[in-house]
């Protein structure tokens, strides 16, 4: 496997799922809408492009999905501060789900950095 954390997938998902939670959570209790579509929108798509990259048709598009998922991950982080700073999400829930954006960002830019710098020393042999 390409990756050298297995599980990131299933990181991605529980993350897609407290997403949801929170998407639910923040429409009836909070009648919030637009903030909270658009971290729906980023924070469900991580996980779903790194199932896309699995099957990358090659190591430049394995590259190119992982860092699409990279960017959804930080725009997670960028809506997460937001709904916090503005009082829609409590600094409890907030220190929980933002530790893990922040971790699953930092797995995500590992693999980049990584899959390119291997890419450069096989492409040198």
């Amino acid at each position: 496997m390409l990756f050298g954390d297995k599980d990131i997938y299933k990181r991605c998902y529980a993350f897609a799922l407290r997403i949801v939670n929170a998407y639910k959570f923040l429409n009836s209790e909070k009648n919030e809408r637009v903030m909270s579509k658009q971290l729906l929108r980023c924070g469900t798509s991580v996980g779903a492009l790194l199932c896309e990259a699995k099957f990358a048709q090659s190591r430049a598009d394995f590259v190119n999905k992982v860092s699409v998922a990279l960017k959804e991950a930080n725009e997670s982080l960028y809506w997460i501060n937001l709904l916090h700073d503005s009082g829609y999400i409590a600094t409890v829930a907030y220190d929980s789900v933002c530790r893990e954006a922040n971790e699953i960002t930092s797995i995500l830019a590992s693999i980049v950095k990584n899959t390119k710098e291997n890419t450069l020393k096989y492409d040198s042999q």
